[in-house]
């Protein structure tokens, strides 16, 4: 079984090579995306219950990956919301969570950590 996954990022090339890389090696399957917070929590919100991860970018072409997590906060419980930026600061990082996130990485080096998040997320709805 993989995780049905939805990407917010607004730059192309990151988002056509993120997909490829979390496809090929974490447990998830893309079926969207989004560059703008008004597109990402419509979206989220018409799908319903039918993700399980949201992959967010913190800075994008119109509105905040911080809207997006406001955006959805009634999601179900077994969906998750990750941060994945080059701004994953300590402050942003607090921020982030305060907000609903459930996890936060930083792109330029931690993208193992991301692919764990991703099995251990698998492995969980699975048992479930």
């Amino acid at each position: 079984m993989s995780l049905t996954g939805y990407l917010v990022e607004d730059n192309p090339l990151i988002r056509d090579s993120l997909i490829a890389t979390l496809e090929e090696l974490a447990p998830v399957h893309m079926v969207g995306t989004a560059e703008t917070q008004a597109e990402a929590v419509a979206w989220l919100h018409d799908a319903d219950g039918q993700w399980d991860v949201a992959v967010v970018d913190l800075f994008l072409r119109h509105g905040t990956g911080f809207g997006v997590l406001m955006g959805c906060r009634d999601r179900l419980p077994r969906q998750r919301m990750v941060i994945f930026s080059n701004f994953a600061t300590k402050d942003m990082r607090e921020r982030a969570l305060l907000l609903g996130a459930d996890a936060v990485f930083d792109k330029s080096t931690e993208i193992e950590g991301l692919l764990r998040f991703l099995e251990e997320t698998e492995r969980a709805v699975d048992r479930s």
